[in-house]
């Protein structure tokens, strides 16, 4: 039922990445990722927000009234692909649970204090207003869409891959490390403590977290559950051989 052009579109433009990224490893060079899937309770006023707020194409949309849900893909720029959105609609449903193992997406953008009003008027909900981390001089805010899922924007120069995180919360950070390193073939590209404010966080990905996406895992000191929710679906990952991985 998943398995379209669209996704098939997708995995061209993941392997002409990989060919231009280079990567040595067979093993790192096997994955990559592809799409993120959230639910949403209706597709047309979430496109409108991503594609003038975020700057984001809408890529396809597609209706399987056969199936009862439609489904529209959102993504930066195909041709430097990492990550696409991608917005299900399943008919009827008009409310889910986030829950709160998912974290937020990240956007990065070259002027943070702009995007948030853009935002702003479009009707998002600024979360945290723009301005430095605590401790750092890092630049970032954070808003919500219409149907709640969260964006931190974080300031930065030109990027290849403006959609650059995915937050998830995790109750046992050495064990989830391993579980991407050895199923998933990541790396561990940094780790930071901060003891001050209770929370450790390990970024995974491919690649340098300032030149793809990467996925960002978070402790919270103490917390060990989390509720799941059922509005935030998966990321699906492209692999070239799935019989192999699984």
């Amino acid at each position: 039922m998943e398995n379209c052009g669209m996704a098939e579109e997708a995995a061209k433009a993941v392997d002409a990445k990989r060919r231009v990224a280079g990567m040595a490893e067979e093993r790192q060079a096997s994955f990559c990722f592809m799409l993120c899937i959230v639910l949403v309770i209706l597709i047309a006023p979430l496109s409108e927000f991503y594609t003038e707020g975020f700057g984001m194409k809408l890529l396809r949309h597609r209706d399987i009234p056969e199936e009862k849900y439609s489904n529209a893909f959102l993504g930066l720029d195909l041709k430097s692909l990492i990550l696409l959105l991608k917005l299900t609609y399943n008919y009827g449903v008009t409310s889910y649970d986030i829950g709160e193992g998912f974290g937020h997406f990240a956007i990065a953008t070259e002027d943070v204090y702009k995007l948030v009003e853009k935002l702003r008027a479009l009707g998002g909900n600024i979360t945290r207003e723009p301005g430095p981390v605590k401790g750092g001089a890092s630049v970032i805010a954070f808003v919500k869409d219409p149907d709640g899922y969260a964006f931190e924007l974080i300031q930065r120069g030109p990027t290849p891959e403006p959609l650059c995180q995915l937050m998830l919360r995790v109750g046992d950070l050495d064990r989830s490390i391993k579980f991407y390193e050895k199923a998933l073939g990541m790396k561990l590209l940094r780790k930071i403590d901060r003891p001050e404010y209770k929370y450790t966080l390990a970024m995974m990905g491919y690649a340098d977290e300032y030149e793809t996406t990467v996925l960002e895992l978070t402790y919270n000191y103490g917390v060990t559950e989390y509720t799941k929710g059922n509005a935030y679906a998966q990321v699906a990952i492209s692999t070239d051989d799935v019989y192999k991985k699984c």
